[in-house]
């Protein structure tokens, strides 16, 4: 007995100095271990389905996993992507900076006007868009005369009108922040307007355009709805028509591929910030200096090109938000085939899109609380790794994420594969970002001296936070919890994957018509989600201050 009793001890200190020793070296502070290990328990939660998947690809045998990688049609799916991801980008921001600078630093007319429409596209799933067009160019369409954009040239057209937002609304903010004084110098030193520009605007809102421009680049490689419906082959479309072709291993080898590939974009996008001193911070200060601080802005007189400029930002709108909306009206109108008639709208649709998105919210609200607190409280390496743990999944690819958890699934949770808490496990790893950065945003406001005055009154810490910071951070708690619910009313590749038997939303509902091609019967499920989409932007612009002057 004695002896036991000394072992014990002994691995108490032991106990001891590990964590003195991860505390010296930065990995632990000496907060609360409770909330240490619920919050790295989350994180590892969210990062495993991940890990199986790079599990799953090593499995296959080397000498075929060498001849996959290098095959030509391995080689044709990457530079597609590739392809798809350098056209969207480029020309979101020839269609983002020019429309921004108009907004902003000109007098085209209706300012205002032109600054929501051409934010508006943002509300409208890019499924949906491809979905729209590929209909109206269908035998029984509005523009049945034209073939259908499919391909390169239609993913690429499609994705842009959707994503070109992210660039211009990063732009524009950094430009409202922009001191046109600078310019006005520029002039007086015989710089021409064109020279000015270049020297001195150019260079202000490069980290905006930048930022804007990862957003974009992310969106077009991980899109699975638009390369899908124009048939265009990028790694989504082959990794979902791999998996249901039953060639898991080439879709796990697919989708390690397309992790690497993101996660390139995203360390090129930090290196290049860190050698410019700038990045999406820099675009984050710049879009709260123009929504708090109002600078007087001389605006740049457009002459005889007033009403072309004015033109101009009407036909982006118009092609990328009023034909969509019209196309699916028209639908809507129309009388469908009766023989198709079990492809009608239901609304068990509308309600388990709704079920299983309030369960990812409430489930990614709970998760974000800890998470968020300990990263904003507590400044060690280890909260920073456990914050940053839980943007993986945000970062991934849908189908990935769907594919993993495919695996996951089958191989050991088979209880739970193609049921509704995987399905949301699934949303909760793709979106718990957003609950994350909401809650942690409403901890920081918070002033750290009114929970340990709860303590100099007797409270532990758990009864401090829940009498006092829970309910001052219930605001951002809710709001983060609203986007995971809108984000994931829309979310389709993991659905189509994890989906119970029988079980459909609004997303698989488009999928499935679109798939039969009787489009009609699409229209409902369509612009419900486009009307959610609208609700989800009304809350991004409410929490950001979004400013339309």
């Amino acid at each position: 007995m004695e002896h036991d009793d000394e072992a014990q001890v002994r691995r108490g200190h032991r106990r001891r100095d590990t964590a003195s020793s991860l505390i010296r070296h930065g990995l632990l502070s000496d907060g609360s271990a409770g909330l240490k290990a619920v919050s790295l328990i989350i994180g590892i939660l969210v990062v495993s389905p991940l890990v199986w998947l790079v599990v799953r690809a090593s499995e296959v045998e080397y000498s075929r996993a060498v001849d996959l990688v290098l095959s030509a049609s391995t080689l044709g799916v990457f530079l597609n992507s590739i392809g798809l991801v350098f056209g969207v980008t480029v020309l979101s921001v020839l269609i983002g900076v020019p429309a921004a600078f108009l907004t902003v630093r000109t007098d085209v007319p209706f300012r205002r006007l032109w600054t929501v429409v051409l934010s508006l596209p943002l509300v409208v799933p890019s499924y949906i868009g491809a979905f729209a067009f590929v209909s109206a160019s269908s035998p029984r369409g509005f523009f049945g005369w034209i073939p259908t954009p499919y391909g390169f040239v239609g993913a690429v057209v499609v994705l842009t009108l959707y994503t070109y937002p992210y660039v211009y609304i990063t732009t524009r903010a950094s430009l409202k922040s922009f001191d046109t004084s600078l310019v006005d110098a520029a002039r007086t030193l015989n710089a021409s307007k064109w020279e000015a520009f270049r020297k001195v605007t150019v260079p202000h809102i490069l980290p905006a355009v930048g930022a804007g421009s990862l957003l974009v680049a992310l969106y077009a490689l991980s899109d699975f709805g638009t390369p899908a419906i124009m048939r265009f082959d990028s790694f989504t479309r082959v990794i979902y028509n791999e998996y249901n072709a039953m060639g898991r291993n080439f879709a796990a080898l697919l989708s390690v591929q397309l992790l690497l590939v993101t996660f390139v974009i995203l360390g090129a996008e930090s290196y290049l910030s860190a050698k410019s001193g700038s990045g999406s911070g820099g675009n984050a200060r710049g879009a709260g200096a123009g929504a708090g601080g109002k600078k007087k802005t001389r605006l740049v007189s457009l002459g005889v090109w007033r009403l072309p400029a004015a033109a101009a930002c009407g036909s982006v709108g118009l092609v990328a938000l009023g034909l969509p909306i019209g196309i699916l009206v028209s639908w809507l109108l129309r009388d469908s085939p009766s023989y198709a008639s079990s492809l009608a709208f239901e609304a068990s649709y509308a309600f388990n899109s709704v079920y299983v998105s309030l369960g990812a919210a409430l489930v990614a609200g709970v998760a974000a609380v800890p998470v968020a607190y300990l990263s904003a409280r507590d400044d060690s390496r280890l909260s920073s790794l456990i914050e940053r743990s839980t943007y993986i999944g945000y970062a991934t690819p849908g189908i990935v994420v769907g594919l993993a958890l495919v695996y996951l699934g089958v191989l050991y949770l088979r209880p739970l594969y193609q049921t509704v808490p995987l399905l949301v496990f699934a949303y909760v790893v793709r979106f718990l970002p957003q609950s994350v950065g909401s809650t942690r945003s409403s901890v920081l406001q918070v002033n750290s001296s009114l929970p340990e005055a709860a303590r100099s009154l007797g409270r532990s810490k758990l009864g401090a936070f829940l009498s006092v910071t829970l309910p001052l951070i219930a605001p951002g708690v809710l709001g983060g919890a609203a986007l995971v619910f809108l984000t994931t009313m829309k979310e389709l590749p993991a659905t189509l994957m994890l989906r119970p038997t029988g079980f459909k939303t609004l997303a698989t509902h488009i999928w499935t018509v679109q798939v039969q091609g009787y489009y009609g019967y699409a229209a409902v499920s369509a612009l419900i989600l486009v009307l959610i989409s609208g609700v989800s932007m009304i809350v991004m612009i409410s929490q950001e201050g979004y400013d339309v002057e």
